[in-house]
């Protein structure tokens, strides 16, 4: 297992996910990158899902779910937004090199700069919807991100990049749960994100 991602899932065990068995060839034809290793393992581990219900991770290819986003679509919403806040003059970067891997429910977005040939060394780019500055750069992995997210007290962090908590992400144990179970619980007429029952119990 990656270091990063055995890291990981000391916080965030991965019980609830599933190996996305993402097809890395493909991707690469998809974005014309190769795709960082410690998120590769991430797909391995824990597949496209969420985080406590707050944060989705995205697989390079769509799923056969509604209740996640895409990369395609949120990529595409983190470029807009860049473009549409001021583009170079706020932060000076190619807008290809922006690619989305997560979503949160502030909604903030979760990218890599994809500028350096070595995608291991791709920073984290957050697109904070309610933070200033609205992005930061963060020098690790999203894997590293991740657990830091986790982890460390927010106090820690020099400023909290998110929109959202750190609390909401605990809720009061970070967890995990891939979008197939996700789907599965919602029609059996349970919350998705926790497997209780859910105020909604005819499901789809």
């Amino acid at each position: 297992m990656h270091r990063d991602i055995e890291r990981l899932t000391q916080a965030m065990p991965p019980e609830n996910g599933a190996d996305e068995r993402a097809d890395w060839a493909a991707a690469r034809v998809s974005w014309g990158v190769t795709f960082p290793e410690d998120y590769r393992a991430f797909m391995a581990a824990y597949g496209n899902g969420s985080i406590s219900d707050e944060a989705d991770i995205l697989a390079p290819a769509p799923v056969g779910t509604t209740l996640v986003a895409s990369m395609a679509d949120v990529t595409a919403d983190a470029r807009h937004v860049w473009e549409m806040v001021g583009g170079r003059d706020v932060l000076d970067v190619d807008p290809n090199h922006i690619l989305a891997w997560g979503v949160t429910s502030g909604p903030d977005l979760l990218c890599w700069l994809t500028a350096d040939d070595d995608p291991d060394r791709w920073p984290v780019l957050v697109i904070g919807r309610h933070t200033r500055p609205m992005f930061t750069v963060h020098p690790f992995g999203m894997a590293e991100f991740l657990r830091r997210l986790l982890c460390e007290d927010s106090t820690t962090w020099e400023q909290w990049p998110l929109s959202i908590g750190r609390p909401l992400l605990l809720n009061p144990a970070p967890s995990y749960v891939h979008w197939q179970v996700q789907e599965n619980r919602w029609r059996a007429g349970l919350d998705p994100a926790t497997g209780e029952p859910s105020r909604f119990p005819e499901g789809f």
